[in-house]
């Protein structure tokens, strides 16, 4: 049971999905959302006030201005797509505090918050609630 416990324990540790993001961002905490796609990806949609660092792209250099005391969340299209994973591993090896969004852009969609560029969904937030 402590196994089992202990595995629960570091996948929330890792992992967020879109509504404890959502209310984090809504809290103001210091928290980064990482845009791990490709910057074509990133233009088309992506989460509102999400940084466009592409996990091709993710070395020393292109860090070196990024705040090391915020937690940072890494996203992808979702399911299917690993450049979520990617880019949590490459910011945690760089000595960033990360998790990786479940079920990325996708499910962040499916859940009713908004998105921002070119494709956009431009709606407002709802936050989850029945309206």
């Amino acid at each position: 049971m402590n196994q089992q416990i202990s595995f629960y324990e570091a996948k929330l540790e890792y992992e967020i999905d879109s509504a404890d993001l959502y209310a984090l961002l809504q809290s103001k905490e210091s928290i980064i959302v990482i845009d791990a796609r490709s910057g074509t990806a990133y233009e088309n949609e992506h989460i509102p006030g999400a940084l466009s660092l592409p996990h091709l792209e993710m070395n020393k250099k292109r860090v070196q201005d990024l705040c090391p005391e915020s937690l940072y969340v890494s996203y992808c299209d979702g399911i299917g797509c690993n450049a979520s994973t990617k880019g949590a591993y490459k910011l945690a090896r760089l000595g960033f505090r990360v998790k990786e969004l479940i079920g990325g852009l996708d499910w962040w969609k499916k859940d009713g918050y908004s998105t921002e560029g070119k494709n956009s969904s431009g709606s407002p937030v709802c936050g989850g609630c029945s309206c």
